[in-house]
């Protein structure tokens, strides 16, 4: 099954339906257009397609609504065809009277309500599903010409509101329901009339158009249009409240005073009104009136507006011209309306005027074998124009007709909307571009002109040229800023020249505007802002990392130091800022782009400038990065004005390393050295103490060199500090003999420094300490206090330092209880010895003992070891029961011994028990004297205990059950 939208291919095949007129063959008009392979703009706006249809008898009105196409034949049938199904072709009888015709019909935008008026005044309506006519009895006497429909509330079973125009210029307000009911006398709910536009006493006109519409979605503000055939009416008001609308209050205001209008003279004796939906279900946006004077067509706009009396807008009057061999002006029978073109149908012919040019546009010259053209419809659903004769049927199909709409703009220089309807071609859209931005420009509006011109594919050079030659230097920087936003990335070297140029221009207008008394201030702030911007832009700056150098030349060359600082800090290019900041003495700001950004190299490179002139603020900077810097590799920065700086610089290196020690827990060796080597240049030596005690007196936990920090304490005479590294050396003689100089009791703290169990270096230092009492002081009082103190001098330690003219009655009290406690310990000595005496005597008894005892062997008892009989050769046997061969027992223990007592047990077991095989007795020199003192050599070794018991085999629990090289030949062995 085919489309008559697919132009019914099927219509010349043998198998088509007969009955079915849309698939009929028709052998005097070709079914194809014959454009086959032609591009969108090759293919004419309109092209006529003639409908393979043949009538039964002539056709008396036609109209196409939604895909649906009702003809009304002049034998009073109505033919409705589905054209998305055109198998199916529903007729229906009205009437078999011979008097009287089909008048009109009247069909609603979705194709459900169909009325049809009948010449003798009676009028029949048609619901979609339907096939029997209802006669609308309150509509009797009336000739419709003219029905307005509720789009947006139309159901299949209520038609809502609508409005009837009639011949008689009467206007009715209805709604049908196909379902009569019995107490309205008919299938329409309701008929009032609400107004007469021939009531005014002027000529009598039947109605020809008739239209409604909401104004605003909330509120009950609605238009009505009514046309005669030379009036124009507009009625706007409010309609009363409820569900369905009545129009009737709007004419109240009109009972008494005639309506106003607009009036165009003529003495046509037929008129149309149409109107164009860009959307199906929406508000008109034009329309387009058939008048003796010309078809009067503008804009509709639905502002609601309190007062509001007129809603057409751009409104014209298009003539008519002569039409074929007529030299006089033909008005037309029909007219259509889409969105650009007026549609005029002649007898003869089709035209299509352009609503923008007012010319023709398209023209065609129907076949005489057509006959006359009667009517024109349009399907506002599908945008599809039909045209009729009596016998034959034409539809029109419209491709693209705005395609040159923008053509008809430029010619009127209404540029935006020239651009609007050729978008989508980049080389028409160039060519009105281009004529706009020539207008501009002579009009000297240079600034849109270089937006435009921008856009356009003009030669470069050639529009750069035009604004030189004005010095338009503002439109130039526009037209390059506009150029440059439009290339790509590739485009580098167009890309580098435009920026380039456009820095140029910048920095000319700046210089310009500085230099100049009479510029306004704010002018040259805005353009630096502007300036500013242009050059943080993305596309800018990526072009610049590429020629950083070049711009930089450029700027200098300007003298503009504020911007090259600028520029600088916008790539990131900080070196260079903070030299420019050196240079011009302004630290302050040269650490502060320091502090802004984050490489840590320019913090090494230019700290020993900023420590000069800034110590403080430097460190403090150094202290906030935390442990992003190396203070390895700010020494330098710190010895440099160390040398050369005051007492400022001093205290500010002290405070930054004792931050990277205290608060970073830094261990590097040269920093803890520095640190030592500023401490020692401060006259307080408590940050030094301090320090050193911290650091502790372990040598090999300390983080400075000592032998460094005891030079530079020794030649800046710190002798605290001094004592304490001599003590931290472990140089404690050397340590008491500093502190002595210092303070006594400085010496006595280090003189317990040593460890307690080596009293003999204690006793010597505390006597150096003694010595240096009595030398000194010269007090014996004080000296026996001193010896009291110290529990490892005794009086007669100190007498040699004393003087021969010391009296002994000083020392009395301290000789006697010297010689007191010597006599308590040469009695203890001798308590010693008797309990020593006593003790060998016991263990000599318990060694006599021991030698006498003896153990009962079995005959049948075995070696522990190697399970062979006892008794078979030497053995030992042990208190624990283990019985053992000597040679056994030297085997088992040679894995147990240290090195040298296994070689001893091994040569002593030869030298004992080994025979010479030739002569069968004990070598040469073993006597028996010999031999046992070899055999308790031996005994000693290997007999002190059990090889099972001892502690020699409680000593072997961490050793594995077989060696490495055993477990090796076990692995071996089980692959």
């Amino acid at each position: 099954m085919a489309s008559i939208l697919d132009q019914y291919e099927q219509a010349a095949t043998g198998g088509a339906d007969s009955l079915n007129p849309f698939l009929a063959s028709d052998d005097i008009e070709p079914v194809s257009s014959g454009f086959i392979e032609m591009q969108s703009d090759d293919i004419p706006i309109f092209r006529r397609q003639k409908i393979n249809f043949r009538p039964p008898s002539n056709i008396a009105d036609l109209v196409v609504c939604n895909n649906t196409v009702v003809v009304a034949l002049s034998t009073n049938f109505i033919m409705r065809i589905d054209l998305a199904n055109t198998n199916e072709i529903d007729t229906v009888e009205l009437s078999r009277r011979m008097d009287d015709t089909i008048y009109k019909i009247f069909l609603d935008p979705s194709a459900r309500h169909l009325i049809i008026c009948m010449n003798s005044q009676e009028s029949y309506y048609l619901a979609r599903n339907s096939k029997k006519p209802k006669l609308l009895t309150k509509l009797r006497g009336h000739l419709i010409s003219a029905v307005a429909w509720n789009k947006s509330k139309l159901t299949e079973t209520s038609t809502q509101t609508i409005l009837l125009g009639t011949t008689k210029g009467l206007l009715f307000e209805t709604e049908i329901e196909p379902e009569e009911k019995f107490f309205q006398g008919g299938i329409e709910r309701f008929l009032k009339q609400l107004y007469d536009v021939n009531a005014s006493g002027e000529k009598e006109e039947p109605t020809c158009g008739v239209m409604f519409e909401k104004l605003s979605s909330q509120d009950r503000k609605y238009i009505i249009m009514v046309a005669t055939l030379s009036r124009l009416y507009q009625f706007i008001g409010d309609v009363s409240n409820g569900e369905t609308v009545d129009f009737l209050p709007m004419f109240t205001e009109y009972e008494n005073a005639p309506a106003p209008f607009h009036e165009m003279p003529g003495n046509l004796e037929h008129g149309e009104l149409r109107f164009f939906y860009s959307k199906f279900r929406g508000a008109p946006s034009s329309f387009a009136w058939l008048t003796g004077s010309g078809v009067y067509y503008g804009k509709l706009t639905f502002t609601p507006n309190e007062k509001i009396d007129n809603i057409i807008t751009e409104s014209k009057l298009l003539l008519y011209m002569p039409s074929g061999e007529s030299k006089v002006p033909v008005p037309p029978l029909a007219i259509g309306l889409t969105e650009f073109h007026a549609l005029l149908l002649n007898k003869d012919r089709f035209e299509a005027v352009s609503l923008l040019s007012e010319e023709t546009v398209f023209e065609d010259v129907m076949p005489p074998r057509y006959g006359v053209m009667r009517g024109m419809s349009i399907d506002m659903a599908k945008k599809t124009v039909w045209i009729y004769s009596d016998t034959a049927i034409f539809q029109y199909h419209v491709t693209r007709e705005s395609r040159d709409v923008w053509k008809m703009y430029l010619k009127k220089e209404d540029f935006e909307r020239a651009k609007l309807y050729c978008r989508d071609n980049p080389a028409n859209l160039d060519k009105v571009l281009t004529k706009q931005a020539e207008d501009l420009f002579q009009k000297k509006n240079y600034t849109a002109a270089a937006n435009c011109y921008a856009q356009t594919q003009v030669s470069f050079e050639e529009i750069a040229l035009k604004f030189i030659k004005v010095e338009e230097k503002k439109a130039l920087r526009m037209f390059l800023m506009k150029k440059l936003e439009s290339l790509e990335q590739k485009d580098k070297t167009q890309m580098t020249m435009i920026v380039m140029w456009l820095i140029e221009l910048y920095l000319n207008r700046l210089n310009q505007l500085k230099d100049s008394s009479s510029s306004n201030p704010s002018e040259h702030d805005k353009l630096q802002e502007e300036f500013r911007k242009f050059l943080a832009t993305t596309v800018v700056k990526s072009c610049l990392d590429q020629n950083m150098k070049t711009a930089y030349e450029l700027i200098a060359s300007h003298g503009d130091v504020e911007n090259l600082v600028f520029f600088a800090m916008l790539m990131q290019d900080y070196d260079h800022v903070i030299s420019h900041h050196i240079q011009h003495d302004d630290y302050p700001a040269a650490l502060n782009v320091l502090t802004r950004q984050t490489d840590t190299e320019l913090y090494y490179k230019f700290s020993p400038v900023l420590m000069q002139h800034i110590p403080k603020q430097t460190v403090s900077a150094w202290i906030e990065k935390k442990g992003a810097l190396n203070p390895k590799r700010l020494i330098p920065s710190l010895v440099h004005y160390h040398q050369q700086g005051t007492s400022v610089q001093l205290e500010e290196a002290v405070r930054y390393l004792e931050f990277c020690i205290e608060r970073l827990g830094n261990q590097d060796q040269a920093i803890h050295n520095y640190l030592l080597s500023l401490y020692v240049e401060l006259k307080d030596d408590d940050s030094l103490l301090r320090y050193l005690q911290m650091q502790g007196t372990h040598p090999d936990k300390v983080l400075y060199d000592l032998e460094y920090a005891l030079r530079l304490c020794s030649e800046h005479s710190k002798h605290k500090a001094c004592v304490h590294i001599y003590s931290t050396m472990g140089l404690y003689e050397e340590a008491v003999d500093l502190a002595l100089k210092v303070d006594v009791e400085l010496a006595k703290l280090h003189a317990e420094k040593p460890a307690e169990e080596d009293e003999v270096l204690r006793k010597k230092l505390w006597l150096r300490i003694a010595r240096h009492v009595v030398e000194e002081d010269r007090d014996v009082k004080k000296a026996m206090e001193f010896v009291n103190q110290c529990t490892l001098l005794k009086i007669e330690d100190i007498l040699p330092f004393f003087q021969d003219f010391v009296t002994i009655d000083h020392f009395k009290d301290a000789i006697c209880s010297s010689l007191q406690e010597y006599n308590q310990h040469i009695q203890n000595l001798k308590n010693d010895m008797q309990e020593a005496t006593e003790s060998a005597k016991l263990i000599r008894t318990d060694i006599q003992d021991v030698r006498n005892r003896c153990g009962i062997v079995p005959a049948n008892e075995k070696c522990s070891i190697c399970l062979y009989p006892l008794l078979t050769r030497s053995f030992y046997l042990f208190q624990c029961q283990h019985a053992f061969h000597t040679d056994c027992l030297v085997n088992e223990l040679s894995l147990l011994l240290k090195e040298k007592q296994r070689a001893k047990a091994l040569s002593l077991y030869s030298l004992i028990y080994s025979s010479d095989p030739a002569y069968g007795e004990t070598p040469p020199g073993n006597s028996d004297q010999s031999r046992e003192a070899l055999k308790a050599e031996l005994d000693d070794l290997i007999a002190t205990e059990c090889v099972f018991c001892g502690d020699l085999m409680i000593k072997t629990i961490d050793q594995p059950f077989i060696t490495n090289e055993e477990y090796e030949q076990v692995q071996a062995s089980w692959a």
